[in-house]
């Protein structure tokens, strides 16, 4: 039998109790960058006509090989048509510069864990990680942009309008949850990501050495998806005090 991943469920739990007291709690002012704005949620309009300028237009899809796609605070947040939406795809899926790097970080983190022992350590048991590690990704991404192509629902971060530290982490914290409809002034249940999760990892599960059960591999999934969504979504708000930090070693 192959060495299955081992499933920390009740620090799981633990870890998202904490994220929700921490984004949530009463926080003194003195922890926070700056007031909290009366409406959190920016408004989502589009200028008059439904049109944008094409400079905005072109920065209606970003793509981070990290932390995934996004919208930046400048930038209204326009419905994608069907083309866009399958530019986005391609885009986040097979063609973004650096898009490959992150499927291989976590393909050598499985080779030096030795994770299915039966595939060996050399480069043909890394080339079935990196593969099965790519597979899934382009699985779970193809299971998000149709279901919310199908659900006109909205399959990009938006960064919030909002300013301090607590307001923006609740921000990150409720869209790994919630979405915009096609209006992108309502928010719905967002599971596409966790159905894709579920997808992609129980598909491979028809390849992997062991027979591993589907079930479990898919609810392992399903609970890993929460803090992992959680923390991209905290990335992708928080990249340009992040980068600023790394530039400058500080951040006004």
């Amino acid at each position: 039998m192959g060495k299955q991943p081992v499933c920390h469920t009740r620090w799981g739990f633990f870890l998202v109790f904490v994220i929700f007291w921490l984004a949530f709690w009463n926080t003194p002012p003195s922890l926070a960058q700056g007031p909290l704005p009366e409406t959190p949620q920016p408004p989502h309009a589009v200028p008059a006509g439904g049109q944008i300028d094409g400079q905005i237009a072109d920065r209606q899809i970003n793509v981070n090989w990290l932390y995934g796609s996004y919208v930046p605070k400048d930038v209204p947040l326009e419905p994608l048509n069907s083309d866009r939406r399958i530019e986005l795809y391609l885009r986040r899926t097979y063609t973004a510069k650096d898009i490959y790097f992150k499927t291989t970080l976590l393909a050598l983190k499985d080779q030096w864990q030795g994770i299915y022992p039966e595939w060996g350590t050399g480069f043909d048991g890394f080339s079935k990680r990196l593969g099965t590690r790519q597979a899934q990704f382009i699985l779970q991404n193809s299971v998000v942009s149709l279901g919310s192509g199908l659900l006109g629902s909205e399959p990009r971060y938006d960064r919030c309008h909002c300013t301090g530290f607590w307001p923006r982490t609740s921000h990150a914290l409720l869209r790994n949850f919630l979405t915009y409809d096609r209006t992108e002034s309502k928010l719905r249940p967002d599971f596409l990501p966790y159905l894709g999760a579920f997808a992609g990892s129980v598909t491979a599960t028809t390849w992997e050495p062991g027979r591993p059960r589907w079930q479990v591999k898919g609810y392992q999934a399903v609970i890993t998806q929460i803090p992992l969504g959680f923390a991209t979504n905290w990335l992708a708000e928080c990249a340009p005090e992040i980068n600023h930090f790394l530039r400058h070693g500080r951040v006004h």
